[in-house]
């Protein structure tokens, strides 16, 4: 129905059909009302069942699991729930303060930002469920490990100081409404909270992916990035440094970049690189870890998309 609409506005009453500005602004009107509509729909039914699930009650279901439990968890919360980089310090202060392992705290935060279900269900109407899950398990794969292979260079010794001294003690249990108008009313509040918060990075995600689709020849960009070599990745991931997004707000450019070519490898591992390593996060992250692990952490989130984006481009004709 999203292309019905942008048919009947861009094609039939603008008669703009079979031109590059046409195209870009069918693709534009298309994707907006398909993205707003989803994300919508999807946080408000995922609100009604999320009323239960605060960052305090995540930061204690972690809490006293084992190690290898904890970590599946932690990857698994992260990944249903909205938290994205601005939510870092908080639930980083939370997490430490609740005494759970650095290297489980990482997982988390790998996990949060880079996968939720808005940006899957999203990601699954532009691309498709085989690509949506190969994305999801690449994800998820990263954070887990990600905090195995942190936690063995002791982390702890670079947390900031003050993060360690911080004891918020255990607060007074409230009870909660959880009748189902309450359960309404905060569906809608995350609605308008998380829309509010991203709808700026949909209008230019979408507005890049159209420009891109409507004049961007695609030989232009199969030339630059659509080899799949490693030099190819390595760029498309410092690319994705200095951009900042949710995993909502990149897909309409990872979209573009599929239909001119560029291999999925290097698609996905440009988009990990925005929603998860872009210097925005890394400056807020900063606020409550050293340098060396601020360093050690990018590093191994480069290095591992760089991995992932050169395997999916060698197995590009399995995929």
């Amino acid at each position: 129905m999203f292309e019905a609409l942008a048919d009947w506005l861009i094609y039939h009453l603008a008669g703009m059909q079979g031109t590059p500005l046409g195209d870009a602004l069918h693709f534009f009107v298309m994707d907006v009302t398909k993205i707003l509509f989803l994300l919508t729909l999807v946080i408000y039914l995922m609100g009604l069942l999320r009323a239960l699930l605060k960052p305090e009650k995540v930061r204690e279901f972690i809490r006293n699991r084992g190690n290898v439990s904890s970590r599946f968890m932690a990857v698994g919360l992260g990944a249903v729930t909205p938290f994205c980089s601005c939510s870092s310090v908080p639930l980083f202060i939370g997490f430490v303060e609740a005494g759970i392992p650095l290297g489980v705290t990482l997982s988390f935060l790998i996990a949060s930002p880079m996968v939720n279900e808005v940006a899957v269900v999203v990601l699954a109407s532009v691309i498709g469920w085989k690509m949506t899950v190969i994305y999801v398990a690449t994800g998820l794969t990263v954070a887990l490990l990600g905090g195995f292979v942190l936690e063995r260079f002791k982390p702890e010794r670079w947390v900031e100081d003050y993060v360690w001294k911080i004891h918020m003690g255990q607060v007074q249990q409230i009870e909660e409404d959880h009748s189902l108008k309450a359960r309404h009313a905060y569906a809608v509040e995350q609605v308008r909270d998380i829309v509010g918060r991203i709808w700026k990075f949909v209008l230019i995600g979408v507005a890049v992916g159209s420009f891109m689709h409507g004049y961007v020849p695609k030989d232009l960009i199969v030339s630059v990035a659509g080899d799949g070599s490693v030099l190819s990745v390595i760029v498309a991931v410092l690319v994705g440094v200095p951009l900042y997004s949710d995993a909502v707000g990149i897909i309409p450019v990872a979209e573009v970049l599929l239909q001119k070519g560029v291999p999925l490898g290097t698609v996905l591992a440009f988009m990990m690189s925005v929603v998860a390593l872009s210097a925005p996060e890394m400056l807020i992250l900063r606020k409550v870890v050293k340098w060396p692990l601020l360093a050690l952490f990018a590093g191994y989130l480069a290095t591992a998309f760089v991995i992932v984006g050169v395997l999916f481009n060698g197995l590009r004709g399995i995929l």
